[in-house]
């Protein structure tokens, strides 16, 4: 036991202690404050007609943008598949861009270059701290050989180090991952409380791998971090407002957008421009859903597509399906209430009663709005093949565990870059 005691108290004192003092939040956000706050005063011209106010307000503002880009950078790369990279130029300028506007509708008196470079300064570090963190931080997770820990224990992005007994011996781990769900012998899970104890963490396979993967297994419902099955009902009232809010300042310009779309549709082939279905909505609800016609009116065949391979798909449709543009009607079921402009997407009512029967609690997907865009499809894209669509569901109900926010924005934004590219999911 005293050779166990050791290899556990080694593991504490962990090796990499490099690592963690320059990943370490109080750490991090110190070297922060002096590189990207304290340092642009040294190196651009104050204005002088400027006085301890002035600098005082520019001080705690520029602290308080480059506290907001950590944060949210933090918060939205937290999600499987998302890179902060590429959020970092985007968040880092609209955290400075609202400290000033606060600054200018108060009537204070700021050091502006000062804060142009203090904006500088924290993209660079946040580019800086990002790449060293995706470097050097590779978990390494000791892994407890019991139950179904073959299925979760899978990622290329982790070193998975098999245990054999009930022992670290020499081996220096980031944490211990065991499937909480199976039998596990006495001895091992004295060795996972022992671990415990001396703050090594143990993590659930499972949710290791839904953080890895952003899909949940389908075998039982999950409870959200709370505990508890229902979605957070604050943000879904605030959720309601946005969708509200953003659809009747978007529908301005996508309106000659849409006209012009539906009179392509026509010419490319006579019929009406829009298409609608009933599929199955919030609360188990069916409802309409409106989308621009992008197949054939008497086109053979049924079933499901691969995008641009379809014979029953029109030119013009290949084009508005690679933007999505064939979903820009569904903005006004937002407007109804029937959608949300991000949720999982709405399934017929024929596939709804045909998942119920491999997954009991498939309804439970409907305890939140359909939306127009989704984890899924950001995550996923097309999915034809019947494992494709276990794998969709998957997300989906990854999404309304982790029902937040900042998962919202993170498919805003993806769902953006595909619209803009042309690249990515459908």
């Amino acid at each position: 036991m005293e050779s166990f005691k050791d290899s556990l108290d080694k593991n504490r004192r962990h090796s990499l202690w490099y690592e963690k003092l320059i990943f370490s939040r109080n750490i991090h956000l110190f070297l922060g404050i002096a590189f990207c706050v304290i340092l642009p005063f040294l190196v651009v011209p104050g204005e002088s007609e400027f006085g301890r106010v002035s600098l005082l307000s520019t001080f705690i503002l520029n602290g308080l943008a480059l506290l907001a880009t950590v944060s949210v950078v933090r918060q939205i790369a937290s999600y499987p598949g998302a890179i902060s990279y590429f959020y970092i130029v985007p968040v880092a300028l609209a955290a400075f861009g609202i400290a000033y506007l606060i600054a200018y509708l108060l009537g204070i008196k700021i050091f502006e270059n000062a804060m142009a470079v203090s904006c500088l300064f924290s993209i660079i570090y946040s580019f800086v701290g990002s790449y060293i963190g995706k470097k050097y931080q590779t978990a390494k997770l000791a892994v407890v050989p019991f139950g179904r820990i073959g299925e979760f224990c899978t990622s290329k992005d982790i070193d998975w180090r098999f245990l054999e007994q009930a022992d670290l011996e020499d081996m220096r781990v980031d944490g211990i991952v065991a499937d909480l769900r199976a039998e596990i012998p006495d001895e091992w899970q004295k060795f996972l409380a022992e671990c415990a104890i001396n703050r090594i963490p143990v993590y659930n396979a499972r949710q290791i791998h839904e953080s890895v993967t952003g899909r949940v297994h389908l075998d039982h419902m999950y409870e959200n971090k709370f505990g508890s099955l229902l979605p957070r009902e604050d943000y879904e009232f605030f959720k309601r407002l946005i969708d509200v809010v953003a659809v009747l300042l978007v529908l301005p310009p996508v309106l000659p957008v849409m006209l012009v779309t539906a009179i392509l549709i026509k010419r490319d082939d006579p019929g009406p421009a829009f298409f609608n279905q009933t599929r199955m909505g919030f609360k188990c609800k069916p409802f309409k859903v409106y989308k621009f016609r992008s197949m054939y009116v008497n086109h053979p065949g049924e079933g499901f597509t691969s995008e641009g391979e379809d014979p029953r798909i029109t030119k013009i449709g290949k084009v508005i399906r690679k933007y999505r543009i064939d979903e820009l009607p569904q903005l006004f079921n937002v407007l109804k209430g029937d959608m949300s402009l991000i949720g999982p997407r709405p399934e017929s009512l024929s596939l709804a009663e045909w998942y119920e029967k491999d997954v009991p609690f498939f309804h439970y997907r409907h305890i939140v709005r359909p939306g127009i865009s989704g984890w899924a499809q950001v995550e996923q894209g097309y999915a034809a093949e019947i494992e494709g669509m276990t794998k969709k569901l998957e997300y989906d109900f990854y999404y309304i565990k982790h029902f937040s926010f900042w998962l919202d924005v993170l498919i805003v934004v993806r769902t953006i870059k595909t619209m803009l590219t042309g690249f990515g999911a459908r």
